[in-house]
């Protein structure tokens, strides 16, 4: 088996970051005090999603109102306590960068124009089971949030960030108009643990990459960052006491011929208590894995031959159990050959380090002892159970929660007190696989969901006869065929083990394995639009999740078709798969372009058109004064692995007589509703 940072990353610094401020520049060369009419002109699509706000995951309730709200130069960020005062300061990091606008966040009386966030018990949302939950109300003069905690409102400004255009998520200026639908939410989530996994321990990952993660889940009200820290290709962070842990177990990765092409690395602590803090900051609760007894050649490898350690008794070799003996270094993606001795004093001496290290930490509640996949041709059941038992004790007396893979429920094990399973397994109902599962509830364990053929990022999207998507990443040893958005979507984890319910589960996770994906670009294909399938499925009320053809299904793609432009313009990569009717989305509106001498020429829009090449979209510009002409869009074509569609679009025009133009751009393409932007025009002589 395999916020108060805010950062922006691109895939293609040259295709994203680029084409907005080329675009932002061209474009804003003034702005007048007050648009024209026709700027205020909105395409089909926008009205559409005016109308109906496209938000994933989906609110428990939401009703729409008449008219918008517009934040401005003067919009203030209204919170009365220091709480709500920093996550109004989050709000303002989030849309300071495309707006421009300062945003001030001040306390005081909420006078017309404002954004306040108001905090407290006596906004408490009934059947919210940890207060996440909150209240949204948009009108044309004002905006209200309101939550009993801070997360509560954390959660809220995913929300109106998602009710404003997807150019609010451009790293640099766009020109707006920045409006919000009126609308009335209340919101609050199904399951208390929605998460995602990344595992830098077969590719080694930077705290940078990993807190970029952390802030693009949080988009989605993902709340538990799971960090896969130690595996037989790499172990990723430094132990006190056991420098060969990092120097000699953190220098190679999977399928790169270790250290020779792909020299790993490993974090200090200190980066670790910075991405622990940047979690925290994002509201998530992280939590850290190093999985054992099995998964662990790194570890062996380390300190096999550690005799000069103090800290061990002379004979490190006697932590060897795996099938290699002695150990030898395995770059493919190879599982079930390592593992630690449960009789070995060495080996309790090095884990015991390990766990009271990283939970001095780790303020969270849970450590993740892995515990999955060791074959009894490697360690006995007994072994195994023995070995489990023993550090579940370790962590516990840490004051933490034993949480590991659903394997660790297995025959022989004794977990008192609170535990987590994670059930993994792709064979549902009481299908052989199911035992884990079952083996949990019978302990009392709470179980996290995430079924590799419904949850693994890693898996291809497409796969076997059907294609190779993408073609060098991913695996398909859960999902033969491919695990695409629908696969993502359509299960219930409150029913897909028969025996397992919801008064078992607490959650989902989404599992992103590193064994193909050697960088961040590369993570977010796989990850995205995949991971707000689960965000919904773990927040949003249960529906009939079956099929392609039920209606949560149908209205959820519709959803996310318009999370794409968000994608493109904050530079972030993803997978344009063809299962979502992608929209266009068009902005030019709110800024002059002057034309000397009664020429213009070069760009006049910035259009996201989400798996599309320039070849498949169709421009005009019809220049308000009569005269019209084909539109160029421009822009970096696709690759295998990294998206395409954050384009240019321009033309050129010569003007007869000086003046004041309002010109249209208008863009077309196969299945999807044609969008427009106003542009004025400013003709010198």
């Amino acid at each position: 088996m395999t916020m108060r940072t805010l950062r922006s990353r691109a895939w293609n610094p040259a295709v994203a970051v680029g084409a907005a401020v080329a675009f932002a520049a061209a474009l804003a060369v003034t702005t007048p005090a007050a648009a024209p009419p026709a700027l205020a002109a909105s395409s089909p699509a926008a009205q559409e999603a005016a109308a109906t706000p496209q938000i994933v995951p989906k609110p428990v309730s939401m009703t729409t109102g008449q008219g918008h709200f517009t934040l401005t130069h003067g919009t203030r960020i209204v919170a009365a306590s220091r709480a709500a005062a920093q996550v109004g300061r989050d709000l303002a990091g989030y849309l300071r960068p495309a707006t421009g606008y300062r945003l001030p966040v001040v306390g005081g009386g909420a006078g017309p124009g404002a954004i306040t966030l108001e905090l407290g018990r006596a906004y408490a949302v009934a059947g919210d089971p940890d207060g996440e939950g909150y209240r949204l109300s948009v009108t044309p003069a004002r905006v209200t949030l309101a939550a009993a905690t801070a997360h509560g409102l954390y959660n809220g400004i995913q929300t109106i960030r998602q009710l404003l255009p997807v150019w609010i998520d451009s790293p640099s200026a766009m020109p707006g108009p920045w409006t919000m639908p009126a609308v009335h939410i209340t919101d609050y989530p199904r399951y208390t643990y929605r998460g995602v996994m990344l595992d830098i321990a077969r590719h080694y990952e930077s705290p940078a990459a990993t807190e970029q993660l952390i802030a693009q889940a949080a988009a989605y009200k993902i709340n538990v960052f799971h960090l896969h820290l130690s595996d037989d290709q790499g172990f990723r962070i430094v132990i006190n006491g056991f420098p060969n842990l990092t120097t000699i177990g953190g220098q190679g990765s999977v399928g790169t011929d270790g250290r020779t092409m792909d020299p790993g690395g490993y974090w200090t602590q200190a980066q670790y208590r910075a991405v622990v803090a940047d979690a925290k900051a994002h509201f998530m609760t992280l939590i850290p894995e190093v999985d054992s007894p099995g998964h662990n050649n790194a570890i062996i490898m380390s300190e096999y031959n550690d005799t000069a350690n103090p800290l061990l008794n002379g004979d490190p070799q006697d932590i060897n159990c795996g099938a290699n003996n002695p150990p030898q270094w395995d770059y493919t993606g190879d599982v079930g050959y390592s593992a630690l001795c449960p009789d070995s004093e060495n080996t309790w001496t090095i884990m015991s380090a390990i766990i009271h290290q990283i939970d001095a930490m780790t303020p969270g509640p849970y450590h993740d002892l892995g515990g999955d996949e060791v074959p009894t041709t490697v360690l006995s059941q007994a072994q195994y159970a023995a070995f489990i038992n023993q550090e579940a004790g370790i962590i516990q007396a840490e004051g933490k929660t034993v949480m590991g893979w659903a394997d660790i429920a297995g025959p022989g094990t004794d977990l008192t007190g609170p535990s987590v399973a994670e059930y993994w397994n792709p064979a549902s109902g009481s299908q052989d696989g199911t035992e884990t599962g079952t083996e949990a509830v019978a302990k009392g364990m709470q179980i996290v969901m995430s079924p590799a053929n419904h949850a693994y990022l890693d898996q291809k999207y497409v796969a076997g006869k059907a294609g190779n998507v993408p073609p060098t990443l991913g695996l398909n040893w859960a999902c033969g065929h491919g695990c695409d958005v629908d696969q993502f979507y359509n299960w219930d984890p409150g029913s897909y083990v028969t025996g397992v319910t919801d008064k078992n589960v607490i959650g989902v996770e989404g599992a992103m394995w590193g064994e193909t994906v050697p960088n961040l670009s590369d993570v977010d294909y796989m990850v995205f639009p995949r991971l707000p399938a689960l965000a919904e499925i773990g927040w949003s009320p249960k529906a009939d999740r079956s099929s392609t053809s039920s209606p949560a299904y149908q209205d959820f793609i519709v959803r996310l078709a318009a999370q794409g432009g968000r994608y493109l313009a904050a530079g972030q990569n993803f997978y344009p798969t063809p299962e979502v009717p992608w929209r266009l989305d068009l902005t030019a509106d709110g800024g002059v372009v002057t034309a000397r001498n009664g020429a213009v020429s070069g760009a006049l829009a910035a259009l996201a058109a989400p798996g599309r090449a320039t070849g498949a979209v169709t421009a005009t510009i019809s220049w308000g004064d009569g005269a019209s002409s084909a539109g160029t869009v421009t822009g970096t074509a696709a690759t295998t692995t990294s998206v395409n569609g954050l384009y240019s679009v321009g033309g050129s025009h010569q003007y007869a007589h000086p003046g004041l133009y309002h010109a249209t751009v208008t863009v077309s393409a196969s299945g999807t509703a044609t969008v427009t932007a106003g542009v004025t025009v400013r003709v010198t002589g």
